[in-house]
């Protein structure tokens, strides 16, 4: 029988302490749902507000680019050092263990091939299958001032909406053609757009002047694109100088798995975002990893 009195007396409220409040180490997430703060925190590690994002949704475009012909073997051994991965649901469910414990992203816009105008996308996932996957996110490619612009706009929105009704948030990723420079001025008109239209998470590519100013006119975390494979100290510099500029993290594709050695070069990356490793010191990480 149940110790009604002695469960009573044993009762304690500590009603001169206020409720106890949570702040979220993700920029502009306070107000968001439960489930999608939730999710934000698989993604970008708490204690630090920043990520190590790995990237190999290039396939969905280009096919079987150099470094992921195999992702089973090129990618999958990679997992447990990344704070997230992005990639498409089919590379998901046909090459990464589901026991993984990083964070998913997935790719949800899509269309055109590298023969194609790659603006021409459009939305290529519904947000039940990241339900029924167990994404933290969906990616979207916005293409300002790109052909399909509109469109792509539209990818975005489509998918935010979805996004709240599911609490998956949406990573707008700023699409950069031949035909836009990559500076300040349409870095920062790009991310803000985006995230003015709802993405929680701006994922864009470095530039060397006026990065802070992209990254302070964004109220949602902004994340470094990688891009082209650079030599190991020069991707580790940039991406030193994006978080230091204020990116939350970085999302690396070609400078890891198209490096000699990716594990090492992924731990190096890592002393960078979470530690502040000196780009210097972590070349000394990646070598030691590599040896």
């Amino acid at each position: 029988m149940a110790d009604l009195e002695g469960n009573l007396d044993a009762k304690k409220y500590a009603p001169q302490t206020p409720l106890a409040t949570f702040s979220h180490a993700v920029r502009g997430a306070s107000n968001l749902d439960w489930g999608m703060q939730h999710r934000l925190s698989r993604i970008i590690n708490p204690e630090t507000g920043r990520t190590v994002m790995l990237a190999f949704d290039h396939g969905y475009f280009q096919g079987p680019t150099r470094g992921l012909e195999r992702i089973d073997l090129n990618i999958a051994p990679l997992e447990a050092y990344a704070d997230a991965l992005m990639c498409t649901r089919g590379a998901l469910r046909t090459s990464i263990p589901p026991a993984t414990s990083a964070g998913l992203v997935l790719r949800a816009s899509g269309g055109p091939s590298i023969l194609k105008d790659l603006s021409n996308e459009h939305t290529a996932m519904a947000m039940n299958d990241a339900v029924r996957i167990g994404a933290d996110a969906v990616a979207v490619q916005v293409f300002i001032g790109g052909e399909h612009e509109s469109r792509s706009v539209q990818n975005l929105t489509t998918l935010v909406d979805a996004g709240y009704d599911a609490g998956i948030p949406v990573l707008g990723v700023t699409a950069v053609g031949k035909e836009l420079t990559r500076d300040a001025r349409y870095l920062g008109l790009a991310t803000r757009i985006i995230a003015e239209l709802g993405a929680q998470i701006v994922k864009t590519y470095y530039c060397e002047e006026g990065f802070e100013d992209v990254v302070a006119g964004c109220p949602v975390p902004v994340i470094m694109a990688g891009g082209k494979k650079l030599p190991e100290l020069d991707a580790l510099t940039m991406a030193s100088r994006a978080v230091r500029a204020g990116a939350a993290g970085v999302d690396m594709g070609r400078n890891i798995f198209q490096s000699a050695q990716p594990a090492a070069m992924l731990t190096a990356v890592r002393a960078v975002v979470h530690d502040d490793a000196d780009p210097q010191d972590a070349y000394e990480i990646f070598r030691e990893a590599a040896s």
